[in-house]
C-alpha cells in the first residue's frame, strides 16, 4: 500500500508539475490572437499599456486614445497633443504624461476623466518619455534638440517647469530606467547609449553600440543588469548595463522601432516594422537563445506588454490582401492557448 501511494504521489507530482512548466514556458509560442479595430485618425507611436486598469493608450497624431484592452473600445480621448509621441503614467499620483513633439511640451492629463491638467515646456521633437520612479520624475527624450527634459512627477500643471534638461551629446530615441537612479538612451545618429544619473541630471558615459548601428529600441532587465538594443541593422544587441560590454548580437528583422522585456518569462522581444516580433530567451546573465520569430503584420513597429498577462499589444495600419487599404487596429499577441 505504501509503494502504490508513493507511485501514486510521484504521478500526481508529474502532472502538476507538466501542466505548471507549460504555464510558465517561456518557450511557448506567441502568435496574434485576435485584432481590434480602431477608429479615428492620425498615425502613431508607442504603445503604453496600463496592466492595472486594463487600458491602452495610443498616440494619434494631434491627440491621444484610451482605449479598454479586453475589447478595443474607446474609453477617452485627450486633444490637443500636437505631434504626440508617448505616453508614461504615474498612478500612485493619478497623473499621465505625454510628449508633444510638434509644440515641444508635456501635457499633463488626469488618469480618471482624462481631463487635461495643464503642460510643461518640453524641447523640440518630444519623443519617447519614462517614468522614473527613483528620481520621481518624467524623463522626456527630444530628439531634434538632443536633450532629455526631467519633469517633477508632481509639478503644478499650470506654472511648472522642468527640474533640468540634460545635453545627451546625439540624438535619442527610446530609453529604460533600472528604478534605482540609472537610465540609460539610444542616440541614434551616434551609434552609442547614453548612461544617465537621473538624480544628479548628468550623462556618465557613452558607450558604443557596435556592431549594431542607428540603435532605437530598448528594454532593461533591472535584475539581471541587461540592455536589449533593437537597432536599425537588423541586429538585437544585449548589453551589461553597468559596463556597457557587449554580450551578444541576435539577427533579427527590418524596421525594428520598440522593444520590451517580459521579467516573469525572461524574454526580450522587439518589434519590427516588416511584420516580425524577435523573441530572445533569458536562459542566464549571459547565455541567451533566440526563438523564432512571431509573424505580426507590416508597420506593427511598436509594441506594449501588459506582465501580468504576457500579452502584446502592437498597433499597425499595415495593408494585407482583405485589407488592402490599410486601416488602424491592434494586433493582440498572446502565447499558444490564450484567447
Amino acid at each position: 500500500m505504501r509503494t502504490l501511494l508513493t507511485l501514486a504521489g510521484v504521478v500526481i507530482a508529474l502532472a502538476a508539475l507538466s501542466g505548471r512548466s507549460r504555464a510558465d514556458d517561456p518557450t511557448v509560442p506567441f502568435r496574434v490572437v485576435r485584432e481590434m479595430p480602431v477608429a479615428g485618425e492620425g498615425r502613431w507611436d508607442y504603445m503604453t499599456v496600463d496592466a492595472e486598469g486594463k487600458r491602452l493608450f495610443v498616440p494619434r497624431s494631434s491627440h491621444t486614445m484610451i482605449l479598454a484592452a479586453d475589447t478595443g473600445k474607446t474609453l477617452g480621448d485627450i486633444p490637443g497633443t500636437s505631434g504626440v509621441h508617448g505616453v508614461a503614467l504615474v498612478p500612485e499620483l493619478g497623473r499621465g504624461f505625454t510628449t508633444n513633439g510638434q509644440d515641444a511640451t508635456m501635457t499633463i492629463f488626469d488618469l480618471v476623466s482624462y481631463k487635461t491638467l495643464g503642460k510643461v515646456k518640453a524641447a523640440d521633437d518630444a519623443d519617447a518619455v519614462v517614468f522614473d520612479p527613483a528620481s520621481r520624475r518624467v524623463l522626456a527624450f527630444c530628439g531634434d534638440a538632443g536633450v532629455m527634459v526631467a519633469v517633477a512627477a508632481d509639478v503644478d500643471p499650470t506654472s511648472g517647469k522642468p527640474d533640468g534638461v540634460v545635453p545627451l551629446g546625439g540624438k535619442p530615441e527610446s530609453g529604460a530606467v533600472d528604478g534605482k537612479g540609472g537610465a540609460w538612451v539610444n542616440l541614434v545618429d551616434k551609434d552609442q547609449i547614453a548612461v544617465i544619473d537621473s538624480k544628479g541630471l548628468k550623462v556618465t558615459a557613452h558607450w558604443p553600440t557596435a556592431p549594431g548601428k542607428q540603435p532605437v529600441a530598448m528594454a532593461i532587465d533591472a535584475k539581471s543588469r541587461r540592455l536589449f538594443i533593437g537597432c536599425r541593422n537588423n541586429l538585437l544587441l544585449v548589453m551589461d548595463a553597468d559596463s556597457g560590454k557587449v554580450i551578444g548580437q541576435f539577427k533579427i528583422g527590418q524596421g525594428v522601432d520598440a522593444a520590451v522585456f517580459d521579467e516573469e518569462l525572461g524574454l526580450a522581444m522587439a518589434s519590427c516594422g516588416d511584420g516580425t516580433l524577435a523573441v530572445l530567451k533569458e536562459e542566464s546573465a549571459d547565455k541567451f537563445t533566440l526563438l523564432p520569430p512571431v509573424k505580426t503584420a507590416q508597420g506593427a513597429r511598436t509594441v506594449g506588454l501588459d506582465p501580468r498577462t504576457h500579452t502584446l499589444y502592437l498597433p499597425t495600419a499595415g495593408k494585407t490582401p482583405a485589407d488592402p487599404q490599410g486601416k488602424f487596429r491592434i494586433l493582440v499577441v498572446a502565447r499558444e492557448g490564450a484567447k
